[in-house]
């Protein structure tokens, strides 16, 4: 739909129309169309519900796994490794090459002809693929020269050998992102959002066959079986590209290897420079984290016997946590993003498009309208899902992960530190949407200085409180440093459009946090209750939590259908 005169300014992004060479408009009929907002509910509602099925399976293959190896020395080992993938995921996969490639591939969709479009991402899907396979063979060789040259401890040494396993993954992982972002301008969102189904089912079946043949008693028996998870991630990622391949056809896309370096890709390459550069300090502010949990948490030395402190100095200091804190923190997070995959990052995915047509047509009305909506529904959502697992946190970590070789220690440690990230789950939904907002409009300059600002943030709050709070004190890094920078972007963003009607978001999450206040109450009232079950068995806590949850969601839906605002749904469609 394109916006009538009044309605018409300054051109938000000139640059796509350097997107491809000079070709003929396309047809009316290849074009796509900006999508109302009803459609923009639907999609975000499919996402969300093949992502919560993926997210189910998700928490049941770390729930087998907090099983059979428990928060020890060798599953910190993997969560370490398996980050390293991870990261190039977000850099390159879903971070800023996909970020500057999405408004540019919607552009060419929508006004150029299908095969210069198909040229442009066939251009940059080789692109991506020649640039991760260099990074993946410099990657290994400096991997074997840390390993042969330097003096490591054994639990860390683990660590790199698996590392070394799972970094070509990266490639599997960046294709399939990449391949999903050309679906997205599609509008076909199904196959991408069921893609970490295949994984997530590949490496339940790899964890359970390795505790039938390795005995996970022992710590030789543990390394044997966390190879074999390893390798099984390979198959996964390969599974799931392959799974995107009928999806793409049916869009009409084919890859043809072709010219790399062309002047669409250098736009492309231009744009994501100060996204990379933003992408890089966040990832680095993750490997920071987990590299923070496992060289200043307990470990083993060559022997295998427990390691408490270390010298700095000529001081022999206490490590300040526990070992397998990288574990039980990669735990905690996968807890309180559960929500944020489920619904947050299903909603910001299914906006990015209408948001990048809206800029491109400079339609700043429209655009403002999609953002506050988009805004929103994440208040909706992250302020009772912030406050209700800061609640139910022993609770949920009891009933998930507690039994086998995860013990009551563990819970509680995990517990602690997932209380303190859920208090940031609304920060994070909305950063999700911001973000977005700021790729769409090609300013990758801010959120490259906010990244900056966010990890300076985070390394001052959570060094210091290592020490007194232990586990915790990382989670409160994270929790504040993300709350800071979501709020002054949005501030940034308001003054930059001119249009989010900040003054009415402020009403609405107002009347979200009453909402909330009341949904806390009612959980507290209840935790209270002569009936309420205080035992400390698995099923009580079951029990406690499903209480818990009934009160609380009763309370604030009950709320909010007596302030008018009923439904995720409802918001959307006020986006008209």
């Amino acid at each position: 739909m394109a916006p009538d005169a009044s309605r018409k300014g300054k051109r938000m992004s000139p640059q796509a129309h350097e997107v491809v060479e000079s070709a003929p408009v396309a047809p009316a009929a290849v074009r796509v169309s900006p999508a109302a907002p009803d459609k923009i509910g639907s999609w975000a509602a499919l996402i969300s519900a093949l992502t919560l099925l993926s997210r189910v399976l998700g928490m049941v293959r770390e729930m087998i796994a907090a099983r059979y190896f428990g928060a020890g020395l060798v599953q910190s080992a993997f969560t370490v490794a398996f980050t390293i993938p991870n990261i190039f995921r977000r850099l390159f996969g879903e971070g800023a090459l996909s970020a500057a490639f999405i408004p540019l591939y919607s552009e060419a969709v929508r006004n150029r002809s299908p095969e210069e479009a198909r040229r442009f991402a066939s251009s940059a899907i080789a692109f991506l693929a020649v640039v991760l396979t260099a990074l993946t063979i410099i990657g290994e060789l400096l991997i074997w020269a840390a390993a042969s040259l330097l003096h490591i401890r054994s639990d860390h040494m683990l660590a790199v050998k698996l590392t070394a396993i799972l970094l070509p993954y990266a490639l599997l992982v960046c294709g399939m992102a990449f391949l999903s972002a050309i679906l997205q301008v599609h509008r076909r969102f199904a196959a991408a959002a069921a893609a970490p189904v295949v994984l997530n089912v590949v490496l339940i079946v790899a964890t359970l066959l390795g505790a039938q043949v390795f005995d996970l008693r022992t710590q030789e028996g543990q390394r044997q079986a966390i190879y074999l998870v390893s390798l099984s991630v390979l198959a996964g990622g390969v599974l799931q590209v392959l799974m995107l391949v009928p999806s793409l056809r049916g869009a009409g896309f084919r890859f043809t290897w072709g010219a790399i370096w062309t002047p669409a890709i250098r736009t492309m390459v231009k744009l994501s420079l100060p996204v990379a550069l933003g992408a890089v300090v966040m990832q680095v502010s993750v490997l920071l984290d987990r590299a923070i949990s496992l060289l200043l948490a307990q470990g083993a030395d060559p022997s295998g016997a427990l390691v408490t402190h270390f010298g700095f100095l000529g001081w022999n200091v206490a490590y300040p946590m526990e070992h397998g804190a990288a574990a039980r923190l990669a735990w905690a997070q996968y807890v309180y993003q559960f929500p944020l995959g489920v619904f947050a990052i299903a909603l910001a995915t299914a906006v990015f498009p209408t948001l990048s047509s809206a800029a491109i047509e400079a339609d700043r009305l429209r655009f403002g309208q999609v953002v506050s909506q988009g805004l929103r529904v994440a208040l909706w959502e992250g302020l009772p899902a912030s406050v209700g697992l800061a609640i139910v946190a022993p609770e949920v970590v009891r009933v998930l992960f507690e039994g086998g070789r995860f013990g009551p220690r563990d819970t509680e440690l995990m517990a602690g530190a997932l209380r303190v990230y859920a208090l940031g789950i609304w920060a994070f939904s909305i950063q999700q949407i911001i973000n977005r907002a700021y790729y769409a409009l090609h300013d990758m300059t801010t959120p490259l200085v906010m990244s900056i600002v966010n990890l300076a943030i985070n390394l001052a709050v959570e060094i210091p409180l290592l020490w007194p709070m232990g586990e915790a004190g990382m989670a409160a890094g994270t929790t504040i440093s993300f709350t800071a920078q979501s709020l002054l972007m949005l501030w940034m963003l308001n003054r930059k459009t001119g249009g989010l009607q900040l003054g009415s978001l402020k009403g609405f999450a107002a009347r979200m946090l009453a909402a909330t206040a009341v949904m806390a109450g009612a959980c507290l009232i209840a935790q209270r209750l002569p009936i309420f079950p205080a035992d400390g068995s698995r099923m009580a806590a079951l029990v406690r939590l499903v209480v818990v949850m009934t009160v609380g969601a009763a309370a604030y839906l009950g709320v909010c259908a007596g302030i008018g605002v009923n439904s995720a749904g409802k918001l959307l469609r006020r986006a008209r």
